[in-house]
């Protein structure tokens, strides 16, 4: 399980990131806010420190909320019960008190994961899928612009095979929405938007994607398909 700690205390995070490591979680930290949505749409689950130099920790919550459905656990000095109520209404799916017991932390990010669930991955047809220089691999989860790889999440690669898949059809926003994210709301809405958006910026192809106004996205006219074996 991938989880993005964001920690300004260099004693405990390096406390803490080699004992979540050796239960089995991969660790990114980072000292600050800065960056933190750069990295949500790449990890499962955001320990969010609420004491941070640049931003405070609340929110910073309510940024993320409004771009990624991401699992956040508020793991805070702070313990009042106005702050752990402030802490869940900015978006939060837990809220820990320091200091804490690792073995709770990470029994709680496991129930958060499996109250969320995982939508299972629907299933994809093999093969190669081209759209002008931009290749799909749907079997492989790869992709390559001009002969070049380009490294995509996890989401922002299930929302380009669907739209490619699609050979030139609308594939519909909440299809996607409900495929990709599982639900339907105006944070899944606005994370789609940003997914797409990143999309056309990392294959340096923004014509690829057009969007459909009101209704979804579809391959951009000039990127005809052509299946391969």
């Amino acid at each position: 399980m991938r989880v993005l700690l964001v920690e300004d205390d260099d004693r405990v995070a390096g406390a803490l990131t080699p004992a979540l490591t050796r239960r089995g979680l991969t660790i990114k930290r980072l000292a600050s806010g800065a960056g933190v949505l750069d990295l949500v749409h790449e990890v499962d689950v955001v320990l969010l420190d609420l004491g941070l130099p640049d931003i405070d920790g609340i929110v910073l919550c309510r940024r993320i909320r409004a771009v990624s459905d991401v699992a956040v656990i508020v793991v805070s000095a702070r313990g009042e019960v106005d702050d752990r109520i402030q802490g869940l209404r900015s978006g939060a799916d837990d809220y820990l008190v320091k200091p804490y017991d690792v073995d709770e932390l990470v029994a709680r990010v496991e129930a958060v994961r499996r109250r969320r669930g995982e939508r299972p991955a629907a299933p994809e047809p093999a093969g190669v899928i081209r759209a002008g220089d931009v290749s799909v691999d749907i079997g492989r989860h790869e992709v390559q612009v001009d002969g070049q790889p380009v490294s995509l999440s996890r989401k922002e690669f299930q929302v380009l095979a669907l739209v490619v898949t699609a050979r030139g059809a609308v594939c519909a926003r909440d299809h996607v929405l409900n495929e990709v994210w599982g639900h339907r709301g105006p944070a899944e809405s606005r994370s789609l938007d940003v997914h797409v958006a990143t999309l056309r910026t990392k294959l340096g192809r923004p014509a690829l994607i057009e969007t459909v106004r009101g209704v979804g996205y579809r391959l951009g006219g000039a990127y005809a398909p052509a299946e391969e074996g």
